[in-house]
Parts: C-alpha cells; structure tokens; sequence
C-alpha cells in the first residue's frame, strides 16, 4: 500500500479551483450531481437520443461492429443522456442496449461500456459487489469505494445492490470481514455527519483530539473512539482534529495508525486517514500506483467523470509531474485508449 501521509489542509490549488468553478458555472439541474461541475464529462450539446440510438444500431449491426463509433458516442454523452440513448433504443429496436452491446464487444472494453450504461449507484453497487464475491476479499479496493463516497451515495449504492443481486450489502460485509474490521465497514457505509457544518466547534475538536489520542496510549488499544469520530464528522473537522492529532504525538497519522493497529483494521484506519484531507489527492496516489490495472483505472474514471475527475487529474499532475491524459496514452492502446483519454478529456501542461 503507498505510502498515505497526507497535510490535513486543502491545497491551494484545490481550494482556487473549486471556488472558481463554483463562481462561474451555473447551477446544475436536478439530473446533474452537486458537484459535477468538476466533472470532465459533461452533457453533450444538441443532444438527439433517437439519432444516437440510430447510430448505435448501425454500428452494431456492421460486420465486425464498429467499435469506434460506440467508443465515441458513449464516451462523450453523461449518465443521463446514457439512459436516454438505452431507452430510445429499446423503442427502436425492440431490444436492450446493453446485451447487445455485451454480444459485440469482449474484455475490458466491455466491462468499461457496460459501465457506463449503469446509473452512478448500480455502478457503485457491482464495484462493491466485485470486490467482496469470489475467493477471498479485496478489503483495499472495498476500502477505496467506500471513503470515496458520501453518505448519501453509499445509501443509494445499497439500495441498489438488492435492487441487482437481490442481496443485502450489509449482510454480504458481515459474512465478509470480522471482527473490529467489520465494525469499521459499516462505519463506513452508513457514514454520517453529525458535527454542525456552520462553524468551527473548537470544543468537539478538542474532545475528539483526546478520544484519539487516549484510545492509542494505553497497553490495549481501543479502536471504537476511532472508528466513531473519522466516521461521524464532515472532513473540514476532522482535517482539524488530525493535523491537532500530529502536533500533540510529533507523528503522522498514518505512523500512530501502523503503530497501534494490525491488519485489515489497520489498512481500514489508513485509507479512511489517507482520504479525508482529499479524495483527488487520494485517487491520484491511487492511480499513480495501479495504472496499470485495467479495471481499477476504469472504476475511478467511470465513477469520478461527472464528479471530480478535473480534481484527480490535477492532484496526479502535481504527484508525478506528469498529465494522466498522457499516462494514459502511454499504457493503454487501441478502442480502449480510446474511451479512457474520451473520460479523461484532456491534457493538462
């Protein structure tokens, strides 16, 4: 796992862009996430589902399909405008977008367009899925989705997981995970944030600063008042309460947690720690560090375009001093470049 130190402050190159782009960009309607105006996919102008439908067809009914025409149309249309072109297909022809689009196409292509057809919380919901079914789970990746996402989208996430695998998420990480871990988990997924968001309560601060602390300082660590705080207070307290955390024990975070922690608890506190001082920042390192692994790169994207894809690409910039639109060109090819730099958007010098 990277290495998650982290400056509990927004930067200011983040915290510059957010209020410009909140200065400058109207208000999304009702169909648009809250924060999609930091999205890099937006929707497309004069959009016409029933051409895009037509299109579609075509290009699936061509020898061989043409693959190059799917990639474009569905890269470049949001979330909404996906529905739309899978409803005026169904009218057109009868049929349902995705089998078809599952009978022309193979691979991580396939996974990838199948993707994007989902809504954002069937989406979520099969990430989650995927990481817990099968041999053995995938606590990292369960981790990542799960501190990447509000409260409200990891209620909607499991409203839909029954909704596709007639399941309850819950019951799925009980039979998963164990023990404290497990307490942490569904910390996690049912999030709130309880502290008030219209000023500064110096004396929460204080009193969470000292439950942290004395839960580590005694021979038996205890993890409850450290699972209750990182998961019941917005990020802008619990960044405060942190950076009070390494002041007062002259460490990182991340070194208390390796310290007084084992195991999957330990990789939990470390990667709720590692994302609350910024998701960007937390996703770039987490790009930087799996670039090379196909689904995880398509998750990110997929699920981040019309959130904070802009942020990503930003905070990767200043992590490796290189564009993910050109890392992306450099390790992916064909159709699959293709959809990857369509999500990504664009260069960034």
């Amino acid at each position: 796992m990277p290495n998650l130190h982290r400056s509990y402050s927004v930067t200011p190159i983040m915290e510059a862009l957010q209020k410009s782009m909140q200065k400058n960009t109207p208000k999304a309607s009702s169909h648009a996430m809250w924060w999609g105006t930091l999205g890099t996919v937006r929707p497309f102008p004069n959009f016409n589902s029933e051409k895009d439908a037509r299109d579609i067809q075509t290009a699936l009914e061509s020898k061989d399909s043409d693959v190059n025409t799917l990639v474009r149309i569905l890269t470049n249309r949001n979330n909404v405008q996906r529905q739309s072109i899978a409803e005026s297909y169904r009218n057109l022809t009868q049929k349902e977008l995705c089998p078809a689009l599952k009978k022309a196409l193979s691979g991580g292509l396939e996974q990838l367009m199948l993707g994007l057809m989902m809504t954002p919380s069937q989406f979520d919901a099969h990430r989650l899925r995927q990481t817990i079914e099968g041999i053995g789970t995938d606590e990292e990746s369960l981790l990542a989705v799960l501190c990447t996402k509000s409260p409200q989208q990891l209620k909607d996430a499991t409203i839909a997981y029954k909704q596709e695998f007639g399941r309850y998420l819950e019951n799925d990480l009980i039979s998963e995970t164990s023990k404290d871990f497990t307490k942490l988990v569904l910390a996690i997924l049912k999030k709130e944030e309880l502290n008030s968001k219209e000023m500064v309560d110096y004396q929460l601060i204080d009193q969470d600063v000292k439950a942290l602390n004395d839960a580590v300082n005694g021979k038996k660590k205890d993890p409850a008042p450290w699972i209750q705080v990182l998961t019941t207070r917005d990020s802008n307290h619990l960044n405060r309460v942190l950076s009070r955390l390494e002041d007062l024990r002259g460490e990182t975070v991340d070194k208390t947690v390796q310290s007084h922690f084992s195991g999957d608890l330990r990789l939990g506190f470390r990667t709720l720690v590692g994302s609350i001082p910024s998701i960007p920042l937390f996703l770039g390192q987490r790009l930087h560090s799996n670039i090379k692994k196909g689904s995880l790169v398509q998750g990110i994207l997929i699920s981040h375009s019309e959130e904070d894809l802009l942020c990503v690409r930003i905070e990767y910039r200043r992590l490796t001093n290189t564009s993910l639109y050109s890392t992306l060109q450099k390790e992916y090819k064909g159709e699959m470049q293709q959809a990857l730099l369509a999500l990504c958007r664009s260069e960034d010098l």
